[in-house]
């Protein structure tokens, strides 16, 4: 029998970023369900406060060399990869000049979220979905943690859903306490729109673009639902909730895989 695939997308991983509950489960959930024998493939921002060297970072040229059209720019797609030899795991790294160079995460020195913020989420997304493309690899289940990857979902489901890569996919979204404001660039759903997406897809975005409705938007377009912290915005884990979406509630630090593992299991048996 083929190995389950599963394609972990994450706003952030440890070591390459100071470690947080987020990050600590982007990096041993992968391998813990490596080691219960699915196959595994990890992405992340590539920010420039990630030392390229100490984390001994090399591109990869024959995935780089694309451009991602934004906002009616051309942005150079650049692909880099790393190993963690504890775990035997590569991680992939989604970089580009104008959004990932900056010595900063997602916010500036005084704490204001960058500006741009929308369309470094959009070049990760859609980076990372054309990457994969590239390496002709069909995951059984994608997996995304942190907001900056809240735009997969939408995606997958809409802009690459006839591509057989993606077409049977089941998405697993991660909500955790990563709440932002304020809201994102009030262009934001209109660049949403000349990414190809229906008015319908983004309404909630066009309302206003608020971390609550870029969740919401998220768990529309998601196949199931994982409470990541302790703490959520209780109006997304209500909606999530009214939307009958299939959802596992928070794990404790000592089982999380297991449980992990098993929703994955029902997931792809549903």
């Amino acid at each position: 029998m083929e190995k389950a695939k599963v394609l972990y997308i994450a706003q952030e991983i440890t070591p390459y970023l100071p470690e947080s509950h987020m990050s600590k489960i982007a990096r041993f959930l992968p391998q813990g369900i490596q080691e219960k024998g699915k196959e595994i493939r990890t992405f992340m921002p590539r920010y420039g406060k990630i030392n390229e060297r100490r984390n001994q970072l090399h591109e990869v040229i024959r995935l780089s060399g694309m451009n991602l059209i934004i906002d009616d720019t051309d942005h150079p797609l650049i692909i880099k990869v790393a190993s963690i030899q504890a775990a035997r795991m590569q991680v992939y790294f989604i970089d580009n000049e104008e959004y990932f160079q900056r010595k900063a995460v997602l916010n500036d020195k005084d704490g204001k979220y960058f500006d741009d913020n929308d369309e470094r989420a959009i070049f990760f997304a859609r980076g990372v979905l054309e990457t994969v493309k590239k390496l002709r690899w069909a995951p059984d289940i994608i997996h995304c943690h942190g907001w900056m990857t809240s735009l997969v979902p939408l995606y997958v489901k809409q802009i690459y859903k006839d591509n057989p890569l993606f077409a049977d996919a089941k998405i697993t979204y991660s909500l955790y306490d990563d709440d932002f404001s304020p809201s994102f660039n009030g262009n934001f759903h209109k660049k949403l729109l000349e990414e190809g997406f229906d008015k319908a897809d983004i309404a909630h975005i066009e309302k206003d673009p608020s971390f609550t409705n870029l969740m919401k938007m998220t768990i529309d377009k998601s196949d199931a639902i994982i409470e990541g912290s302790e703490q959520i915005n209780s109006e997304v884990v209500k909606y999530a909730s009214d939307k009958n979406v299939k959802m596992l509630n928070y794990q404790g630090d000592e089982d999380y895989i297991d449980a992990f593992d098993a929703f994955y299991d029902e997931l792809l048996n549903d």
